[in-house]
């Protein structure tokens, strides 16, 4: 192992093992701090550990652990991507103290490290789009299959990084709290510190849930012949990023400090990869040539009706832009869980 390594906070999770794998394809070593407790991310380290011996470190750490961020940042990091977190807004509203412990104070742990250690590795955070709340500014119109905003400009574009701030749930506001605090300490004490807005990312590696990575539960479900559940109309929607086009986006950042530090950018797949639940299952049912059940429930709290990222600002400052179509994407998924049946946990549906 080199003494130099980049850093992943949940690095056994799903973007974590995809950032790993792309500095680990480069020959660059990593270190994967995380308590492993999502089930099935030690898959994910045991996997990297075996694929690529003697290039990757492993603690099983907390985040809450000042002494063990502390060290984990101070032995060797030349770059920090800080995504250990509580990821649930359903989670949150169960146990909002653990809520706020994880994704707060565990950050600020982070930021504390950073800014005492010698080197001062730059960090990239990874925020939600639940900082701007149900976008309450922002008028919407009903169509038959999703909802829209009423002003042209949104609908075309996405929202920006100039909507109010509006933390609804205890999600959005441990979440947003350590957004602020991450551009302050890039502000107040010089770190070189990044913080990306994000909608919906999936993509292979990702073991999603009703109540965390969506995209990858329908996924599963549709190929186990289950039902999938909707809360609310179906008509929600969401723009759609890949995580290979996440990831390279990433590493612009981590590797551009000297643009991006001090920024909060909105990072998805913006209007052009937007779709509501119901216009992702018709896609699914293409993809997997047959039905699909659906079960309806009652519209969850702060649930957004419309949430479309502008990524204008990113694009422009580093001259990023997704590359993965909504179609491609699902289908590169599908895929990803047919060559793995034990995660499906029945026999899967062929991709058509």
């Amino acid at each position: 192992m080199q003494t130099e390594f980049v850093l992943i906070t949940g690095g056994a999770g799903f973007i974590g093992t995809n950032i790993a794998r792309h500095y680990l394809r480069n020959n660059d070593p990593v270190h994967i701090f995380d308590n492993l407790s999502r089930p099935g991310v030690e898959r994910n380290v045991s996997e990297l550990l075996a694929e690529y011996p003697g290039r990757v470190l492993f603690t099983q750490g907390d985040t809450r652990n000042r002494a063990a961020v502390l060290e984990a940042v101070s032995s060797g990091a030349s770059a920090v991507y800080h995504l250990a977190a509580q990821v649930a807004v359903t989670t949150s509203l169960d146990d909002p103290v653990s809520d706020l412990e994880t994704n707060l104070l565990g950050t600020m742990n982070v930021l504390e490290a950073i800014r005492r250690s010698e080197i001062q590795p730059p960090l990239l955070f990874t925020s939600t789009n639940k900082v701007y709340g149900r976008l309450a500014g922002v008028p919407l119109r009903e169509t038959t299959d999703r909802y829209e905003p009423e002003n042209a400009r949104l609908a075309r574009s996405g929202a920006g990084e100039d909507q109010p701030l509006e933390f609804l749930s205890p999600y959005g506001c441990s979440k947003g709290s350590a957004d602020q605090y991450v551009l302050d300490y890039a502000h107040s004490y010089g770190i070189r510190a990044t913080v990306f807005r994000m909608s919906c990312i999936y993509g292979p590696h990702q073991l999603g849930s009703e109540d965390q990575g969506w995209v990858a539960h329908f996924v599963r479900q549709a190929m186990r012949g289950e039902a999938i559940t909707i809360y609310g109309d179906g008509k929600q929607v969401r723009d759609l990023l890949f995580v290979d086009d996440l990831v390279c986006a990433m590493r612009l950042a981590q590797e551009n400090m000297h643009l991006s530090s001090g920024k909060a950018f909105n990072l998805g797949g913006g209007a052009e990869n937007s779709t509501s639940l119901l216009q992702l299952i018709v896609q699914l049912k293409k993809l997997i040539g047959t039905g699909i059940e659906i079960e309806w429930r009652a519209e969850r709290l702060a649930d957004q009706r419309w949430y479309v990222a502008d990524t204008s600002k990113i694009r422009s400052a580093l001259g990023w832009r997704p590359r993965v179509s909504i179609r491609q994407g699902l289908r590169a998924l599908c895929e990803w869980y047919s060559e793995r049946p034990s995660l499906i946990g029945q026999a899967a549906a062929r991709v058509a």
